[in-house]
């Protein structure tokens, strides 16, 4: 076969040599490229229709190139087959259905075709480049690393990375922090993504694990596992709270984050542009750590609603505005960290609104069961808040209460219940008028005031209520669609029995479509009928 191309061998591998180390990337990745490259330059030159390949040797440089034909009976294509009669001329083992190869003299590159052949390697070397860093990174997810500031565009970072580029978005930076060109600067690696201008590298100073990962790197026994951070909750540049635990009883974890003297937290701290950090102490019993994290400020009690995720902390008067912070930031971070909406109360105000709450529900007793005040109060003080808990509850139970006994307990249920009954035909009333279907009333699990609310909302029939989706009646997780509490939110449905509600809704939908054994049992019969009557035709 002859040499296809006229240019130093030694020249040509030493190009490869050079790319291979400067963008750090297999020298066959380079030396396959320039075999890429003078493939298209020979298809320039002979037609795009030929088959043609190209093969340098990695050793010695020397680039062979040939045209594949196909060997048949009489060829049709001049440019992809040879009849047999010449290929056996060609190749003295050829046959038909196989191959046989055609050497082509050298190609010489001229100006158009040698700028393609260098586009086609740059490309190609580009593609690996990114391959390389894509490969490098992906598996560095959660790291911290260190980098120089190589641009800043449009308030995003663009940090050199040494063999790659990442880039801290505006909302990754620390507020106010001003990074220049030049700046060395510490991030965490929070994404690396595959896209087509290449790997995506995503940095972040901003993440809640760039503060555990600097930590680590600091106290060493966070580094050995036997303190850990359990959460993290942080404003940038301002302020954070951090909840530790250690595993070893005679170690404090508090104490071992703050170093001697605060070196080891202020070394964080330094690096995070001043911001502030308070360490709290972890503990697995909620009420506890929502103490600890709402430190400095004292806190007189707290009272957790688990179906809400809603914690109440009541305070002293003086120490409200400790608990709120600055800009509700000191109870905004303690949310964060505990996973719970925390609402903060005085003293006096939680003292009114229990007052209030006491009020009102004695009221609802003495109105509904016709009972004088002190019975009413007494019922309240016991824990009674809504009617169902008076007629529902064990009789036994109720009677046990101190100033009551079994006939009184009796009456009082026998009154709860009648008083159900009328509240729920008044809201059989309200419904009605709304024209909410009757059909909706006999779905399992849907009182006459859900069928309120659900008329308030324009929900009127079965199709109305099938249409919607779970997350429309609950509430949870859509926000996006507007409807953030969900029409029976205030219910407490669950999801498993809203979708109940809804199959149930749906059910007449499938009322008028035969059965499949109903069908298959036709179609069985349609097609014996069918036999039948060309039998009697053929006779």
């Amino acid at each position: 076969m002859a040499t296809a191309v006229t240019a130093n061998r030694a020249e040509l591998l030493a190009i490869a040599d050079a790319v291979a180390r400067e963008k750090s990337i297999d020298r066959m990745i380079v030396i396959e490229a320039m075999e890429d490259a003078i493939q298209k330059g020979a298809r320039a030159k002979y037609g795009q229709e030929n088959d043609i390949r190209a093969k340098m040797d990695p050793q010695s440089g020397e680039v062979r190139l040939w045209r594949v034909l196909e060997v048949v009976e009489a060829a049709e294509d001049q440019f992809t087959q040879v009849s047999l009669t010449k290929a056996k001329t060609m190749d003295g083992e050829a046959e038909l259905g196989g191959f046989v190869i055609d050497p082509l003299p050298p190609i010489e590159f001229g100006r158009i075709a040698a700028q393609a052949a260098k586009q086609t390697i740059v490309q190609k070397v580009r593609d690996a480049e990114r391959d390389r860093q894509f490969e490098e990174f992906k598996d560095r997810i959660g790291e911290i690393t260190t980098g120089i500031v190589k641009r800043v565009e449009f308030g995003h970072v663009v940090v050199d990375l040494g063999r790659a580029e990442g880039v801290i978005r505006r909302d990754e930076q620390i507020p106010r922090e001003l990074l220049r060109v030049g700046d060395r600067v510490r991030c965490y690696i929070k994404d690396v993504r595959r896209e087509v201008r290449g790997p995506q590298i995503f940095l972040s100073r901003a993440a809640g694990e760039f503060m555990k990962k600097l930590f680590a790197q600091e106290v060493p026994e966070i580094y050995d596992g036997i303190i850990e951070i359990k959460a993290v909750a942080r404003d940038p540049g301002s302020r954070a709270k951090i909840g530790v635990i250690s595993y070893d009883g005679s170690i404090d974890p508090v104490g071992a984050c703050v170093g001697m003297k605060g070196s080891r937290v202020q070394a964080v701290v330094q690096e995070l542009q001043g911001e502030k950090i308070d360490i709290i102490p972890w503990s697995e019993d909620t009420a506890t750590f929502v103490v600890n994290a709402l430190q400095p400020a004292e806190v007189a009690k707290v009272v957790i609603d688990e179906d809400e995720s809603r914690i109440e902390v009541v305070v002293p008067d003086d120490q409200l505005s400790l608990a709120i912070g600055r800009r509700g930031q000191n109870v905004r971070l303690a949310s964060q960290i505990s996973g719970h909406q925390i609402d903060i109360l005085t003293e006096d105000e939680e003292s009114e609104r229990r007052q209030k709450e006491f009020t009102e529900r004695s009221d609802l007793f003495m109105e509904e069961l016709e009972l004088d005040e002190t019975l009413a109060q007494l019922l309240v003080a016991e824990g009674f808040a809504e009617l169902e808990e008076v007629a529902y509850i064990e009789q036994e139970e109720l009677a046990a209460i101190e100033g009551l006994d079994e006939e009184i307990a009796e009456e009082l249920q026998s009154r709860a219940v009648e008083a159900l009954e009328r509240r729920e035909a008044k809201y059989r009333e309200e419904r009605r008028a709304l024209g909410v279907d009757d059909a909706l009333a006999e779905i399992e699990g849907l009182s006459e005031k859900m069928l309120v609310t659900l008329g308030e909302k324009g929900i009127k029939t079965l199709d109305d209520l099938g249409d919607l989706a779970t997350d429309e009646l609950v509430g949870r997780g859509n926000r996006n669609a507007g409807i953030e509490e969900g029409f029976l939110r205030q219910y407490d449905v669950s999801e498993e029995d809203a979708n109940r509600i809804i199959m149930a809704a749906r059910a007449h939908w499938f009322d008028d479509e035969p059965a499949a054994e109903d069908t298959a049992a036709q179609n069985t019969a349609d097609a014996a009928d069918g036999e039948v009557a060309d039998a009697d035709s053929d006779q």
